[in-house]
């Protein structure tokens, strides 16, 4: 079992920037393929981007158009998501996601196994 806890949304200005931290329980957080998806109101849950297990692997939606990072650091548990010149079109409850099996950060090869619960982001324009 991992939990997933999720911390770092808020509101921002457009052109703001915000960092996601995702900390995540247990021993073997490195067996993980980790993702970040967003679901805005009335929309569905799109995925953000994906880091494989040691961090070699990344993806990231075209809609990132290289304002996102996503990095993870493995002897913290952590993944983390940084997000530069924010649109109010970023505005979404953030997701953390671990997927165990191919160490796949596309995250197109089966659903995640574990969600966090979401931070919230806000950007204003």
């Amino acid at each position: 079992q991992v939990q997933l806890v999720e911390s770092g949304g808020g509101l921002v200005q457009a052109g703001g920037s915000l960092r996601l931290s995702c900390a995540a329980s247990g021993r073997t957080f490195s067996s993980y393929a980790m993702g970040w998806f967003r679901q805005a109101p009335g929309k569905e849950r799109e995925f953000v981007a994906g880091i494989s297990r040691y961090g070699v692997s990344v993806t990231l939606a075209d809609f990132v158009e290289g304002r996102f990072t996503i990095s993870r650091d493995n002897a913290k548990n952590t993944v983390y998501l940084q997000m530069n010149f924010l649109k109010p079109e970023d505005t979404a409850v953030y997701y953390c996601a671990a997927k165990s099996g191919p160490n796949d950060s596309t995250f197109r090869s089966g659903p995640a196994n574990y969600w966090g619960r979401g931070t919230a982001v806000t950007v204003s324009s």
